[in-house]
């Protein structure tokens, strides 16, 4: 078990993930499961509607595969070498490149292909932002990081900067053990969220988030957002920007996250006046398709509205 689980990291390490952990498939502590609902509750999840489903997967491993015995957990750098100049509407990093879900599924695919390798009846699963599962919460349990007040997964020495994605497989190998670090009383994070939608440690109040306002709502952007907007024309960075652990935070080697020139060249007079044509051209094989066309003119209208 030892030494399968050794090679299994070490193919990891070379498939480009810089951190690779295992825990055992089970039930999710009732505490995380308990906030999960108080959540959901009080409508921090805005209008994504489609995390109200498949609650009892979500916190059941085994009933997203099939005698379920251990999940892999790991994480791949998506920090870039360059980046837009300041004073133009602003892109979160992990949309910089290609969709970071087909070149993590890929990687992920080789990884449960080595494995099966190893051993011909190990039987699994990939997942990466494609299902119902705490992505955070089990790469906390294989011990790969912990969750900041930010509610992203740190890696102490290297940051947030970090795509996730699991493989849940039916053989049990080598556990790793969660870590004791934390933030402390470290709150810049939350101190510096123009919105203040991070309204409790680890507790986001969506619908005054502007990622999701400017990516996952579907709608106008909420008026009162809009004041508070600054440059961020897609997604938002700057609880992960101020927070201390990110000093750590290194250039990815992933050829695939490499931003074109012509998305580091986007001006708001380009977006403003950008075709659907030239959305299309620019944004090819990019996560940033999830906001479409009309989602994109809406948030560089509601950037210049403000100014």
């Amino acid at each position: 078990m030892h030494l399968l689980t050794k090679k299994i990291k070490e193919y990891a390490a070379q498939l480009g993930f810089d951190a690779c952990g295992f825990c055992r498939a089970e039930t999710v502590d009732y505490e995380v499961a308990s906030g999960f609902d108080d959540w959901l509750k009080k409508s921090y999840h805005a209008r994504m509607g489609y995390m109200e489903n498949y609650r009892e997967k979500r916190f059941s491993p085994e009933l997203l595969v099939d005698n379920a015995k251990t999940i892999l957990s790991v994480a791949l750098n998506y920090y870039p070498h360059s980046k837009q100049p300041q004073e133009a509407p602003q892109i979160a990093y992990y949309a910089y490149g290609k969709d970071y879900h087909d070149v993590m599924k890929a990687k992920l695919n080789a990884l449960l292909e080595y494995m099966r390798s190893l051993d011909g009846d190990i039987a699994g699963r990939v997942f990466c932002d494609t299902a119902p599962v705490l992505e955070r919460y089990w790469a906390t349990k294989c011990g790969i990081g912990f969750i900041g007040k930010n509610s992203m997964l740190i890696i102490p020495g290297k940051g947030s900067f970090f795509f996730l994605g699991e493989i849940i497989i039916n053989k049990e190998l080598e556990y790793d053990s969660p870590l004791s670090t934390s933030c402390g009383r470290c709150t810049r994070c939350m101190d510096a969220c123009p919105t203040q939608a991070i309204v409790a440690p680890r507790v986001i109040n969506s619908n005054r988030c502007i990622s999701y306002q400017t990516i996952e709502n579907k709608g106008a952007i909420d008026e009162e957002i809009i004041s508070s907007l600054g440059d961020c024309f897609y997604g938002c960075d700057i609880c992960q920007q101020v927070c201390p652990w990110t000093r750590f935070a290194k250039p990815n080697q992933t050829e695939e996250f490499t931003p074109s020139d012509a998305l580091l060249g986007l001006t708001y007079d380009s977006l403003t006046n950008m075709t659907e044509e030239e959305y299309r051209v620019i944004f090819k094989s990019s996560a940033m398709k999830r906001a479409k066309y009309a989602g994109l003119k809406r948030n560089i209208a509601a950037l210049t509205k403000k100014k």
